[in-house]
This record gives structure tokens, C-alpha cells and sequence, in this order.
């Protein structure tokens, strides 16, 4: 009887494996699109905003905007696929940081998902979300 389905040889079972395991590993990394409205940054997110490289990519990428001088962002969250309660604090501490910095954070197309999560642990009534692209820039 094979190991998995049929599978006896276990360099083949460890081969795909790592097969399974690197392609899920990239399916977790989020990609952040940077895009430019005047003075806002809009940050168009794709993929799981959860613990790790996706948390970090996330988290560096405002630090490096901040540094720069971007105080006003509007984050696009159409196409975040699931949120961790790591990707969950992300998005309140960028929230919370930019407006203790006199600056602003707008939440905008949250996935059905995402919406989701957001209403189970009542950030939905606390962090600033619009429906879409055109009503969060016109909160700048």
C-alpha cells in the first residue's frame, strides 16, 4: 500500500511536497501595487495578508512611503483573498499610526472575505472603508 494515494517511493511523496509547499508559499505572499492620486497613495493588495513575508512586505511598504513623506493612503482590498489576525493588526496599526501622525488611512472594496472578518471583530465601525475607489480619495 503507497504512502499517499498510490505514491511508494518517498523521494517522489518529498518532491512533491516541496512542490506543494512552494507553490502554496507563493500563493500566501501578498502583491501590493503602488499607485499615485496627488498626495495619496493608493496601494492595490492582492493575495493573503497574513503572518510572514506578506505581513512584512505590507508593513515595509508603508514604512518606506512614510519615510518618504506619504501621510494620506487609500488601500484597495478588492482582491485580499483572507486576513489573519497578524494582517488584521497590520491594517489597524497603519490606521491608528497615520492618524496619530496627522495623516489619514482609507480602506476601500473590501472582499467579501475580508468584510467578513472585519465585522466579526468590529474593526468594521472603527477603521475608515468605502465601497470604492472614488469615495475614499474623496474623503482626502
Amino acid at each position: 500500500m503507497g504512502l499517499i494515494r498510490g505514491l511508494t517511493d518517498p523521494t517522489l511523496l518529498i518532491k512533491c511536497w516541496f512542490s506543494y509547499s512552494f507553490r502554496r508559499q507563493r500563493e500566501l505572499n501578498v502583491k501590493i501595487n503602488l499607485r499615485r492620486a496627488g498626495r495619496i497613495a493608493i496601494l492595490d493588495l492582492e493575495g493573503a495578508l497574513k503572518l510572514g513575508p506578506s505581513e512584512d512586505a505590507f508593513r515595509e511598504q508603508v514604512q518606506r512611503l512614510r519615510a518618504d513623506g506619504t501621510f494620506c493612503f487609500a488601500i484597495n482590498l478588492a482582491h485580499v483573498s483572507d486576513l489573519d489576525s497578524s494582517g488584521i493588526g497590520m491594517l489597524l496599526h497603519t490606521f491608528s499610526a497615520l492618524q496619530r501622525s496627522g495623516g489619514k488611512c482609507t480602506f476601500f472594496s473590501p472582499s467579501s472575505r475580508v468584510q467578513m472578518v472585519l465585522r466579526m471583530v468590529h474593526l468594521d465601525k472603527i477603521l475608515d472603508i468605502c465601497e470604492d475607489e472614488a469615495t475614499a480619495l474623496a474623503r482626502f
